[in-house]
């Protein structure tokens, strides 16, 4: 039984009725003090009623008051109540100090005290195991003596006494409201009920833990809120990275959250969706699953194991695209026709795109309807783009796409080949879903490509190209970084990665991907086989992914052939010949950038990639810059010389004859 105070319409009349009643019973203790320090001869007034004290129920108009409530609670007997009452007049009554010192020789209550002023009086009070000490009612102070030990009463008790209710101060260092948005789907309504029927059929018994399953932490609380809305509970949401491991104080903050639940119907959302996990961390998540004795419920992203108390585990999937559009369509109001606005994208197009959680959606129709004045207007799409980058922000490094296709020279067929790329993913809506791919196999709808070729041949400018085309984000991941040498961390990490940009359709772009793939489908030992896994395990999610994932390589006849061919597109990026380093000499300097002389036929010399031919004209335009002259070959001379140090190269007589 839960002693939660009313929340009724008659609230401030229950106060004034419970504060009457909390009186009457102080007045009670304070007849008991005045006759213990009286003596046995005086004549003060005995103390003709007790039942306040000996917890005789009342109420205002049915509803319990606080006193009453709390006692039936924890179980309080008649002593106890008593003590309670003691220690609370310490804090509400100034005269309590002198009176506890006439009846005890003492300022202070004490067990002592106690023990002498209720005839009910039971040592086994005292003890840590019952109600007052083990729901840390009252607090011990010291002394040389247990019955001569400090009491008080807990703040967070008194204050509930008094009507008052508010989160302990202890767990609110920990904890934070979770409140419902009411932004529901027909999805997620349909495991609200579910875990209502969970919870309601098994009251009286062990209620099971619920996990609610998914990437997206928003949906997750949504579903968790309103489940304890319904049902009358107050949900507070506690990281799992923020629980102890030391097992005593693990202890003292379930005792807090028990007491919580039993003063206020408190609910616990235990959030373990971004959380590494050691060894000391799991044993204190699985301690505080299995013991943790009020109503549960645990968000992540995977299927924890099975604990002893039973478990209910639910997938949260994201909103379907029909759902999608009709919150697209609610929130968007007046502009919920297909085409919202002039120069914005269509809520088909977005839903396509953009795998958005109710509550972005609802914050991206907020932001457009202030956008429309703003100068230049913001679209929905760039809206939306903005709205998915904040979790692959913390795990991959994000590109601005500066580079057009003025910017790619390549061969035509390799040309042709990242038109093809792009015109892919622009159509993947039509050919999936209008034209029925998508519902005759769901296997292989993920573009992957592999860019192969030297550093420098343009391999990211390419995934540049694409990203600006499409208008979407593109993000690097470098895969050397995230392979880690422990069994299951580089899916791990690989998971998160994918899940992250699942909600923008994000072009992902995994640099050195020699770092884990190469032929490895010979299994030789260990190693090789978990390689193996790691291979599969990416090419799987770039399979299933919505958007576009490139993987680049330097070395692609190191890579197995097994592998290529799950690849739908590969890519070489050639060497460039002197005809097209002639052509990118002419296209790397900018409009607004000074020249004088130069002969780009001559710079195509240089036998180098057309990165190498940035990096030289970026260094030949800061030596223009500092000589205050327009850039000059001179110039070009002075900082190819300083490429080809970085390179540890010759620059030959050949290559520079004729330059100045």
């Amino acid at each position: 039984m839960t002693a939660a105070l009313p929340r009724s319409t008659t609230l401030q009349n229950w106060h004034s009725a419970n504060q009457q009643f909390l009186c009457q019973a102080l007045d009670q203790v304070r007849q008991a003090l005045v006759r213990q320090g009286s003596g046995p001869d005086s004549n003060a007034h005995e103390l003709t009623d007790a039942v306040i004290v000996k917890g005789t129920e009342s109420s205002y108009e049915g509803q319990p008051l606080a006193l009453d409530l709390l006692s039936r609670c924890f179980g309080l007997s008649e002593f106890e109540r008593g003590i309670l009452l003691l220690c609370a007049g310490m804090e509400l009554d100034g005269a309590w100090p002198e009176l506890c010192r006439t009846a005890s020789g003492s300022p202070y209550p004490t067990f002592g005290l106690a023990l002498s002023l209720f005839e009910s009086a039971a040592w086994e009070a005292l003890t840590p195991s019952a109600p007052l000490r083990q729901w840390q009612l009252i607090e011990v102070g010291g002394g040389n003596a247990l019955v001569s030990s400090l009491l008080r009463i807990d703040e967070r008790i008194l204050h509930y006494l008094t009507g008052v209710q508010y989160l302990d101060q202890r767990l609110q260092r920990l904890m934070a409201a979770v409140r419902s948005t009411g932004l529901l789907v027909p999805s997620h309504e349909r495991l609200i009920v579910q875990i209502e029927q969970t919870w309601t059929q098994t009251l009286g018994s062990e209620l099971p833990v619920i996990q609610l399953i998914g990437g997206d932490s928003a949906s997750l609380r949504t579903v968790a809120a309103e489940t304890c809305d319904r049902l009358g509970l107050a949900l507070q949401a506690l990281p799992a990275a923020a629980l102890p491991t030391d097992w005593q104080q693990l202890k003292t903050l379930k005792t807090l959250c028990e007491r919580e639940y039993s003063l206020n119907r408190m609910a616990v959302l235990l959030s373990c969706e971004d959380l590494e996990i050691d060894a000391a961390r799991q044993g204190a998540v699985s301690t505080w699953i299995d013991s943790l004795n009020l109503p549960l419920i645990v968000t992540s992203r995977d299927r924890r194991p099975q604990r002893q108390r039973p478990i209910v585990s639910l997938e949260v999937d994201h909103p379907t695209a029909a759902e999608q559009r009709q919150l697209w369509q609610t929130g968007l109001g007046q502009y919920s026709n297909q085409h919202v606005n002039p120069g914005t994208a269509s809520i088909s197009t977005l839903v396509t795109q953009f795998n958005l959680s109710p509550s972005a959606i609802r914050t991206v129709c907020l932001q457009s309807r202030t956008a429309e004045t703003a100068q230049p207007p913001e679209t929905l799409w760039n809206l939306c783009r903005a709205q998915a980058r904040p979790q692959l922000d913390e795990m991959a490094q994000r590109i601005e796409a500066r580079a057009t296709w003025d910017s790619l020279v390549l061969p035509e067929k390799e040309q042709q080949i990242i038109q093809e790329i792009s015109s892919h993913v622009a159509q993947r809506s039509r050919v999936y879903e209008d034209w029925g791919f998508g519902r005759q196999s769901g296997r292989g709808l993920g573009i992957s490509a592999l860019f192969s070729g030297a550093s420098g041949t343009g391999k990211t400018t390419a995934a540049e190209v694409i990203s600006r085309d499409l208008q979407l984000d593109l993000y690097r991941i470098d895969l050397s970084a995230i392979v880690s040498k422990y069994i299951g961390e580089t899916e791990k990490n690989l998971r998160r990665i994918f899940d992250a940009a699942e909600g923008g359709g994000a072009i992902l772009l995994f640099d050195e991907a020699d770092a884990l793939f190469g032929k490895r489908s010979d299994v030789n030992d260990s190693k090789d086989r978990y390689a193996n896994m790691e291979v599969s395990y990416l090419l799987q999610r770039m399979e299933s992914y919505r958007g576009l994932a490139i993987l680049t390589s330097n070395l692609k006849n190191a890579m197995d052939q097994a592998f290529l061919r799950r690849l739908r597109f590969v890519v070489q990026f050639p060497f460039p010949d002197a005809k097209q380093r002639a052509e990118i000499w002419r296209r790397v300097f900018p409009a607004d950038t000074p020249t004088e002389g130069l002969n780009c036929d001559r710079l195509a010399k240089l036998s180098i990639a057309g990165g190498n031919i940035r990096n030289i004209a970026l260094n030949a335009a800061f030596i223009a810059a500092s000589a205050d002259q327009p850039v000059m070959m001179k110039h070009l001379l002075q900082a190819a010389k300083q490429e080809y140090l970085k390179l540890e190269r010759p620059l030959t007589d050949t290559e520079v004859k004729g330059w100045v």
